[in-house]
């Protein structure tokens, strides 16, 4: 990540100092999440965000105080996004390519771009610290693989109304100063891009709010942990919701019913037998660094492990397979001994 380097002052609008940084410096965190939740990216994400500081930066002799400093830096970063956004193709998953497939190599293909996936993310890369922990449940929920996923099916100007508008709760009237529009218009944009959510959401992918989450996923995943290092396949089933997605990418192939997982697992996964596991926090709920047993000694990387819980089961697990990309972004050790 590229440091900026100042040598002017913030503005009297700003209270003045030596260090503009030092005022830009501490919304980057807030800056990322909305961008991932624009772009889908975690490593598009932080660019997007480093184009935002370092145009706020050049801007910042300028600016006049008649808006908030966190809504015009808001709004450097949305012009941002919808400047990287373009007319190019929606990053998606695996099951938004095509009907489940079967347990058979064979149909694995070839892997896709990164380019084509909604890619994961460090909760502390997204989600601001310190702050409400209502806020922070929210931040959290709102970078769900399965919700990133579905705002992806939206045009970018109504993304950008309904995560300003339903995530970071702004009023109409200031997401239409942001995008120069009128109420109207955002309430409008707003009400379309609900629809569409509506149709696009699976079943179960927003998650429970109840005051113990944390305290359930924990032992959920702590089951999972126990099954999978065991490979225990009708420990790891009993978890599964019995419409689970099991997906892979960067291949377009996804799994759905138990038998295929199973078939899956003893069959071109057999590898993953004797894997071991470390938790990390990952779009925000627990996921884990899933290492492979190596020839050589020890347990090599293999996957990032994203796992979608609906109530007392796992509604699906996602298998991030480019372990140069992710394990780096992660802070994940490169070998275990």
């Amino acid at each position: 990540m590229t440091e900026l380097t100042l040598d002017r002052g913030v503005p009297a609008a700003l209270g003045g100092s030596d260090d503009p940084m030092a005022l830009l410096e501490p919304h980057r965190v807030s800056l990322t999440g909305y961008c991932y939740r624009m772009l889908g990216s975690a490593f598009e994400a932080e660019d997007a965000v480093q184009e935002t500081l370092v145009r706020a930066w050049r801007a910042i002799g300028s600016f006049e105080g008649r808006a908030a400093l966190r809504s015009w830096l808001y709004r450097i970063a949305t012009n941002v996004c919808l400047d990287m956004l373009g007319a190019r193709q929606r990053r998606a998953r695996p099951m938004d390519l095509g009907p489940a497939g079967v347990a058979d190599a064979r149909l694995l293909g070839q892997p896709l771009g990164e380019e084509a996936w909604v890619e994961p993310i460090p909760d502390d890369r997204a989600v601001p610290t310190g702050g409400d922990p209502a806020d922070i449940a929210v931040a959290r929920e709102s970078i769900r693989l399965a919700f990133v996923a579905a705002l992806q099916h939206l045009p970018p100007r109504q993304r950008a109304v309904l995560i300003l508008r339903e995530v970071l709760h702004w009023r109409a009237a200031e997401v239409a100063e942001l995008l120069e529009t009128t109420s109207v218009s955002v309430n409008s944009l707003l009400q379309r891009a609900r629809a569409t959510l509506a149709t696009v959401l699976p079943e179960g992918a927003e998650p429970p709010r109840a005051e113990d989450l944390e305290e359930r996923e924990q032992a959920l995943l702590a089951r999972y942990v126990d099954a999978f290092e065991r490979y225990d396949m009708e420990a790891l089933t009993a978890l599964l919701r019995e419409d689970a997605s099991w997906n892979m990418p960067p291949y377009a192939l996804w799994l759905r019913t138990h038998e295929d997982i199973v078939a899956w697992c003893l069959g071109p996964g057999i590898g993953c037998q004797g894997s071991r596991l470390v938790p990390v926090r990952v779009n925000g709920t627990l996921g884990f660094g899933q290492y492979k047993p190596d020839p050589a000694g020890g347990w090599a990387p293999w996957s990032v492990q994203v796992l979608e819980l609906d109530g007392e089961r796992i509604s699906g697990i996602t298998f991030f397979l480019d372990t140069p990309r992710w394990f780096p972004l992660f802070g994940l050790p490169d070998h275990l001994d």
